[in-house]
């Protein structure tokens, strides 16, 4: 009995949560007011396959006033020659790129930024990372989130174009899991940042210190997210993410990004990353054994209430990715496990940890 009530409880919460998420995915809002200049801030390090389609995306968007400023940390970088060819094609574009490198903190991201940081003038600043999809509508988007309140907007990513069961599972990741919970929570008041799109006004940070200010936890947006709280401010999400193309994945890789994430997650947010374990349907299924008509309602209700989600959203949904959502589940306790074999990471070839608490 006490089984069937934990499922039940957990069950509910579950599809709480995709409700949550679809209901804040219908917040549609348009801009009020003025629509300042807003300066789109794009990093690079690297070049993967789907990544000139993405920042590609970054010119003709439908917003009257803004500059692109991308930045990459030498002359010697992949994105660099495909992004001048990309500028020359568009030459009505107010666009540039920037090559150099400031250390300002541990975070590569953040050093490799903070020149464009420091060369536009713009009052609001956005940014987003090279494997994001920016629709036409993207700045919009964030004005028209800036409430009063407002410290931040964000977006997670989501998940499109998976190819093969390792892409796919990259998608379930990103979308009926992190993005469902990001927006559930977002929908009640309490959002969390996503480095994935950043949207500011910088003088939140330069009274901080400037960018650097993002670089006193290993990632930038848990940074963001406790900055903002403690300026007694909110941190808002766009209605529905921002697309970031999969492609192809491996599981090694799947696996080595998921457990770098998970490990930010318990570093920055160590009583909600607690609790993770409950989020998933093992634990749950554990507590229904031997009762198999119980666990085959609880399986198909699970599942039926994240594609019903991924259906409103336009996520991924076919046969393939539910077998990947399956996978993905009964590798979270493990994903959980591993996160407390050691409390860094390595990206891009530099190593993360937390800092180092002073005297």
């Amino acid at each position: 009995m006490i089984g069937a009530l934990f499922a039940a409880a957990l069950l509910l919460l579950h599809l709480l949560t995709a409700g949550l998420a679809m209901a804040h995915g219908l917040r549609r809002r348009q801009p009020r007011g003025p629509l300042p200049f807003i300066c789109l801030l794009r990093p690079v390090c690297g070049l993967d396959h789907l990544d000139a389609e993405t920042l590609e995306s970054s010119f003709g968007l439908d917003y009257h006033d803004y500059e692109i400023v991308f930045c990459a940390a030498t002359e010697t970088d992949p994105a660099v020659a495909p992004l001048r060819a990309m500028i020359a094609r568009h030459p009505g574009a107010r666009a540039r790129l920037l090559i150099g490198e400031r250390r300002i903190s541990r975070n590569p991201k953040l050093n490799n930024l903070a020149k464009g940081w420091d060369a536009t003038g713009a009052e609001w600043i956005a940014m987003a990372d090279a494997n994001l999809f920016l629709p036409r509508d993207y700045l919009r988007q964030l004005v028209a989130c800036w409430t009063p309140g407002t410290g931040l907007v964000s977006s997670p990513p989501a998940g499109v174009r998976p190819e093969g069961l390792a892409g796919a599972l990259e998608a379930g990741f990103l979308n009926g899991c992190q993005a469902r919970w990001q927006l559930a929570s977002a929908a009640v008041g309490n959002g969390f940042a996503q480095g994935k799109t950043l949207f500011l006004h910088r003088d939140l940070l330069d009274r901080q210190g400037g960018l650097a200010a993002l670089g006193c936890d290993m990632a930038e947006d848990v940074a963001a997210t406790k900055l903002v709280r403690a300026a007694g401010l909110a941190v808002r999400l766009a209605p529905r993410p921002f697309g970031q193309p999969v492609g192809q994945r491996s599981l090694r890789a799947v696996w080595q990004r998921q457990l770098r994430w998970s490990r930010i997650r318990r570093q920055g947010f160590p009583r909600l990353f607690a609790l993770e374990p409950l989020i998933g349907p093992v634990l749950p299924l554990l507590a229904l054994s031997g009762q198999p008509a119980l666990a085959l309602g609880f399986v198909l209700l699970w599942y039926g209430g994240e594609w019903a989600l991924c259906r409103a959203m336009g996520w991924p949904r076919g046969p393939r990715d539910l077998a990947a959502w399956v996978l993905r589940d009964l590798g979270l306790p493990l994903l959980w496990l591993a996160t407390f074999a050691r409390s860094g990471f390595e990206w891009r070839g530099t190593a993360m940890a937390p800092a180092v608490p002073g005297p």
